[in-house]
């Protein structure tokens, strides 16, 4: 085994888990970052050609010239449906074409006409439409404005520093002979003035870092463009970083970096590179929500600084002055062109819709994977696997999919099994389909390099891996050792991939059985930084070009591949480490090798607040922390956490001791089991979210300010969170807690203790005393939540059962709820075959009238059709009065009085056996 994988293994393997900054760049370090963020504000050298300006019914172009260098640009200009603006820079006549980034957007975005309001030799003033806004483009120094009436909504290049590194020739290559290929550019190249070509920094044509050299065959392609963001003081997004959910200034620091790697135990709070990068940040203020989507997949660094700003006169729109807060936001990307999409909100659901139209919503996944999941690296054997399967039917704990780590296959060759230790695979699944539970396999992207390893032999033979900058396959260091990269930007090797999940093609493998791709970013161990060469090649584009979006391919084609296999009828599961703008419509993320440390398990809230931000909903971390030991309280603290995140499973290191839920004693079992069942009883409202997220982007679990926008109290919370409108979730996150304190929003609103019943008034901070059994969760008044209170042993198994509907009363509205159900887990509600019902109660009571309607409407989708076993056990009202009798009235117009019972102390009322079927046309009413 070469040095450098036992090093590798020696740290993974040992007690010394922390990460090695030192592995990893600083923006100093990091060439055209350094070079990039040299630049002055105020020095813009780049002036709009207005003379150059063409438009036509789908777009504005118009070019820019650099001063300095007399290089010209070309920018377009678009206006998208759904108050949508698109920015797009290039190179006029590039040297070579630049790489645009492919497959990430759902489809080519609709435009709208963009009209001319005034122009002179100042700029010019187009419409953007409805609602007076317009795109101010000045011309010296060149500026773009984006405008709302008298309000700038958001300025580009407003400090001067967009920077184009046009592609040009390498001074000692390019002298004697112009080919054909570079004539139709001399023009432009021979512009370039003896200063700039006399002006060649360190890290311009070639990098070195630790013991690794980047050649760089094009020299420098950088780009960056700033943002002003005028009245704005909180900004969110850009994942992944292990730092709070609002993004914190950058000038006494390194930029946040987004660049996929494989960090070893990172570090909390600070803007370091982790696994995923999603270029798409959010600016909120108590009028508006915007969001600038920064669409490259190079390497890329955000500069964001705060500051308060005189804005003045512009072209007669704005009247006098007025001084304001402004968020500064500059983007600065190794390579590709300049393409921003500006989402003008105004509402933050108007940006989740807009960034879904571009990118894609949620997959819906199928319903067990929102269940829990138990893993570790490595459960031993079959005989293992079996033993913690029933070790869960012994403790009365549910779960629904149990995984196996990379020790499964045989020698770290994917698509197999060891023959020793998984001698029989279909045998164990089968055991497992027995109690209709499910088995996760990992599945990576390194191939180990071996003549005997038919996954291997058939990459090579097609001409399928990535590329050395010499020809050759790329080979780095991984698991199984010497390794192959296959180039998942092929769309012939996605579809090759895919088809290797095919069940006559993945021995052993059964309808039961999903898959997880890890070490995606990807992860080379003797590369550098941890992942590949820039300069590899993936047919005529460096990795440079398309680092960031490695990880979304790999997902991709495994999730077409588990699709495939079933002829398109099963919905696939498949998680990623490695993850892009777009990813949400493959599966789930979760927050990589996080550690078992208090702060870690607080982490992971903002982590997933800022994932559900730009769309990835299926997010979660991994309970208990993967690596070191934590503590029983730690470990049950993290179940109650997890089980009130979207993706809910446990997974520990190899190294770290045995910890399935039973191993902590008779009490600390009891209390991750509530924990674990609390989910479980939950999953209707679960699954109803996930199915909303599908439909409209939406995040599952969301921040306060989404829903209570013009609340600054709610702007920076990040201890606390929403699944979806109707549950607040105040996890416990601190070392031997007695109390949390937790921000109920909404001056009007009123919240009922789930556990309890209580009620509190909002817009108030809420002391909660709490004990190791508790997990403060409140549902808000006007709401309906369908839970199923009978727990069986997997979600499977609890498909028929009846549902109890939570009604949470508001004296300001009626309370609505959603009832979503289909089969769980196949692609056929696509073809309406579902159930999605609105419960609905009138406010009739609140008036002093005498009785209270609550409907149950079929009006969501009037033209589905799915039928169900499921009925209604009971309804429970909370905030509720004692009535004098309740009848029930059923859609064939049948009469009967319902069984009550009251509990005055928390005025509590529970209707028992309403017995109507869940897709059913009924009333009930209350006098």
């Amino acid at each position: 085994m070469a040095p450098v994988l036992v090093l590798w293994l020696a740290v993974c393997l040992t007690g010394t888990w922390a990460v090695d900054r030192g592995n990893f760049k600083t923006c100093d370090q990091s060439a055209f970052c350094k070079r990039q963020r040299a630049l002055k504000p105020g020095e813009s050298p780049y002036r709009a050609l207005l003379e150059t300006m063409e438009l036509t019914n789908t777009r504005l172009t118009l070019q820019l010239i650099n001063d300095n260098n007399k290089v010209r640009l070309l920018l377009e200009l678009y206006r998208l449906q759904g108050n949508i603006t698109r920015v797009k820079i290039n190179e006029l006549k590039p040297l070579k074409p630049r790489y645009e980034v492919p497959d990430v957007l759902i489809r080519e975005p609709p435009t709208e006409p963009l009209s001319i309001l005034s122009q002179d030799e100042n700029g010019v003033v187009l419409s953007l439409g409805a609602e007076s806004q317009r795109v101010i483009i000045s011309a010296r120094p060149f500026r773009l404005d984006i405008m709302e009436g008298s309000d700038v909504l958001m300025s580009l290049n407003s400090r001067g520093l967009l920077a184009f590194e046009h592609l040009r020739m390498r001074k000692d290559t390019f002298s004697y002979k112009v080919t054909s290929t570079v004539a139709s550019v001399w023009d432009n190249i021979k512009r370039t003035t003896k200063e700039e070509e006399e002006k060649v920094e360190d890290g311009m044509w070639e990098e070195t870092f630790k013991s690794h050299s980047d050649g760089k065959p094009n020299g420098p392609s950088a780009i960056s463009l700033d943002f002003s963001l005028p009245g704005v003081e909180h900004v969110y997004g850009i994942p992944e970083h292990a730092d709070p959910l609002r993004l914190k200034t950058t000038d006494n620091g390194d930029p946040y970096r987004l660049y996929n790697l494989d960090v070893f135990q990172y570090e909390l709070f600070n803007p370091m590179a982790l696994y995923g990068a999603v270029p798409v940040m959010l600016a909120h203020n108590a009028q508006r929500t915007t969001g600038i989507f920064w669409f490259n997949a190079a390497e890329t660094w955000v500069d964001i600084s705060s500051n308060t700003t005189v804005f003045g006169k512009m072209l007669d729109y704005v009247q006098g002055s007025s001084e304001t807060p402004q968020t500064d936001v500059r983007w600065i990307s190794e390579s590709g062109i300049i393409d921003v999409f500006l989402m003008l909100g105004p509402t933050a659901k108007d940006v989740f819709s807009q960034y879904a139209s571009l990118t894609g919503t949620q997959s819906f996944p199928p319903l067990a994977s929102i269940a829990y999941h138990q893993c570790r690296w490595n459960y031993n054997d079959q005989e293992d696997v079996k033993s913690v399967d029933a070790g869960f039917d012994e403790h009365d704990i549910p779960y629904d999919f149990i995984w196996l780590d990379i020790e499964h296959t045989d020698g770290k060759r994917y698509f197999t099994w060891d023959p020793h230790k998984f001698a029989n695979p279909k045998e164990m699944l089968q055991g497992l389909q027995d109690k209709k539970r499910k088995l996760v396999a990992i599945v990576d992207p390194h191939i180990k390099i071996d003549s005997n390893y038919k996954i291997h032999n058939e990459i090579r033979s097609r001409g399928f891996y990535v590329k050395n900058k010499d020809g050759g396959d790329y080979e780095g260091w991984c698991w199984p050792g010497s390794a192959g990269y296959p180039d998942f930007t092929r769309a012939d090797m996605r579809a090759w991939w895919a088809s290797m999940f095919a069940y006559d093609q993945y021995e052993g493998a059964m309808e039961n059985m999903y898959t997880w791709n890890d070490m995606n970013e990807p992860s080379v161990f003797n590369g550098p930084e941890v992942t590949m060469h820039k300069d590899a090649m993936h047919g005529a584009w460096e990795h440079r070009d398309l680092h960031n979006i490695y990880g979304f391919y790999v997902q991709m084609a495994t999730a077409e591949g588990l699709t495939q296999r079933s002829g398109g009828v099963e919905r696939p599961f498949v998680l990623t480490r490695a993850f892009f703008a777009g990813s949400q419509r493959y599966g789930a993320v979760w927050t990589g090798d996080n550690a078992a440390e208090w702060d870690h398990l607080k982490i992971s809230i903002p982590m997933c607040l800022s994932l559900g931000l730009v769309g990835i909903s299926f997010c979660g971390a991994d309970v208990g922390g993967f690596f070191k030991t934590p503590s029983t309280e730690l470990l049950v603290r993290w179940y109650q956490t997890g089980a009130y995140q979207p993706f809910f499973r446990a997974h520990a290191h190899l190294d770290t001791p045995r910890r399935e839920p039973w191993l902590f004693g008779p009490e600390n079992t009891a209390l991750i089991r509530e924990a674990i069942r609390q989910r479980y009883t939950l999953l209707p409202y679960w699954y109803q979210q996930f199915y909303n997220a599908h439909q409209t982007g939406e995040p599952i679990m969301r921040p306060l300010w989404v829903e209570y926008p013009q609340d600054p109290a709610t702007f920076a919370l990040d201890d606390e969170y929403l699944i979806g409108r109707d549950l607040l979730v105040h996890p416990v996150t601190e070392e031997g807690s007695r109390g949390v304190t937790a921000y109920l929003p909404g001056k009007d609103e009123v919240w009922f203790d789930v556990h309890t019943f209580q009620k509190h008034s909002g817009a108030q901070n809420l002391y909660i005393p709490v004990t190791m059994s508790s997990i403060p969760v409140f549902q808000r008044g006007g709401s309906i939540i369908p839970r199923k209170l009978r727990v069986r042993r997997s979600s499977t198994c609890m498909e028929h059962d009846p549902y109890t509907l939570f009604v949470a009363l508001s004296p300001q509205r009626s309370a609505v709820g959603e009832l979503y159900i289909d089969d769980g887990h196949t692609f056929n509600y696509q073809k309406k075959e579902f159930i999605h019902r609105r419960t609905l109660m009138s406010s009739e009571l609140f008036l002093n009238i005498k009785s209270l309607l609550l409907l149950f409407h079929s009006d969501l989708a009037p033209d589905a059709q799915f039928t169900t076993n499921s009925w209604i056990e009971r309804i429970v009202f909370l905030g509720a009065s004692k009535p004098s009798k309740v009848t029930l009235k059923t859609a064939d117009g049948q009469e009967s009085q319902l069984e009550f019972d009251f509990d005055a102390a928390v005025s509590v009322l529970t209707l028992r056996k309403p017995g109507m079927n869940a897709g059913a046309d009924w009333t009930v009413t209350l006098q």
